[in-house]
């Protein structure tokens, strides 16, 4: 009898523990599948997007890889296929790219926007089948919590009230250290209307080649816009290099079709936040004679030559543009030598809605 009692005691034991094995398996995979679909849905009022993450798992065996932080702005999608075709695009070849990291993708969206880029999203999840985080951040939330930043920007880098870079989204990128989770140390932004052509891995090894100071860095702009608009400082200043093209030895300014970020450092900066209040950017523009159109590029292209210091000029195949506008408009016969960038294209720019080559 007593066998027979022990007998029984053991298989209840072991029934309670396999019922309690499926229990946990089945529990533990529902919820990784919906904690994606939740955080991949737009805000449950309906009203505006919420930060969120998602996780695409791998489906390799291989070991953790580093992660990298990449951003970019995607708004006023809706109905605009051209927008929708450039994230595609973007989102494509950045995960393609990745080989040595894992991807987690910020992007700066409205409501109607969020839904587009999820569904955009999940197609190149399911084409790549590749590991990526993403999480969304609200464009109206993130101005309001920088509106006195933008106060100070829009009166000289934008063009007139109601044109494109008047909006207050094309100055976001000064105040990405305020946006970013606290934890996040690095990061890089991107147009876009950009194509990454190399391991987005590579890029972020350029932060390697900082100074101590930097906190930006930037390729060079290669059309002749800041000539262009520093015609009068430049004939008061007639030695100055400022707006030549670097093959002259100049300096053309920068293109913030793709912007790498010390986000600690300008967390941490005494001098940052003196340098974008107003009156030290109204200061500056005046020094300058500068009035610009471009949003922030023209804020980072008077910082980099006032305190070189503080910004890098990374290399212009990490970010070549194709835009040839200038060309057409009084300046074709210096329009090569400022597209002039040798070696591999690393990321191609699509400004001004240039196609971007095939391959």
């Amino acid at each position: 009898m007593r066998v027979f009692h022990k007998v029984l005691i053991n298989l209840v034991v072991l029934v309670i523990f396999l019922v309690l094995f499926y229990v946990y398996n089945t529990s533990d995979s529902t919820l990784n599948r919906n904690s994606i679909d939740e955080a991949m849905a737009p805000a449950s009022d309906g009203s505006k997007p919420r930060q969120s993450a998602s996780y695409f798992p791998s489906t390799s065996d291989s070991a953790p890889k580093e992660e990298v932080n990449v951003w970019c702005i995607f708004t006023k999608a809706a109905g605009n296929a051209p927008m929708k075709y450039k994230l595609s695009t973007f989102s494509h070849s950045l995960l393609e790219n990745a080989g040595s990291v894992t991807v987690s993708l910020h992007i700066i969206v409205d409501t109607s926007s969020q839904r587009v880029a999820q569904e955009i999203l999940r197609s190149v999840k399911e084409t790549l089948k590749k590991p990526m985080k993403i999480a969304f951040y609200d464009v109206n939330q993130i101005a309001k919590d920088l509106k006195s930043l933008v106060a100070a920007m829009q009166p000289h880098f934008s063009s007139q009230p109601g044109s494109y870079y008047s909006d207050s989204l094309f100055f976001l990128s000064l105040g990405l250290h305020r946006i970013a989770p606290i934890t996040m140390s690095r990061a890089a932004m991107f147009d876009i209307d950009t194509k990454l052509q190399s391991d987005v891995g590579k890029l972020f090894q350029l932060f390697e080649s900082f100074g101590n100071d930097t906190l930006f860095g930037l390729a060079p702009e290669l059309s002749p816009v800041y000539r262009h608009v520093l015609y009068l400082y430049r004939s008061k200043n007639p030695t100055s290099k400022i707006g030549d093209p670097i093959m002259n030895g100049g300096y053309p300014g920068l293109n913030s079709g793709m912007i790498l970020f010390m986000l600690d450092r300008l967390r941490n900066s005494s001098s940052y936040p003196q340098l974008v209040h107003a009156s030290n950017v109204t200061a500056l523009a005046k020094k300058y004679s500068f009035k610009g159109h471009l949003g922030d590029q023209d804020f980072y292209t008077l910082l980099g030559f006032e305190r070189p210091e503080l910004v890098s000029v990374l290399p212009c195949n990490w970010n070549r543009q194709l835009c040839t506008w200038w060309s057409d408009h009084g300046y074709r016969d210096v329009m090569s030598q400022y597209a002039h960038c040798e070696g591999k294209v690393h990321v191609w720019h699509g400004n001004c809605n240039t196609p971007i080559p095939a391959t």
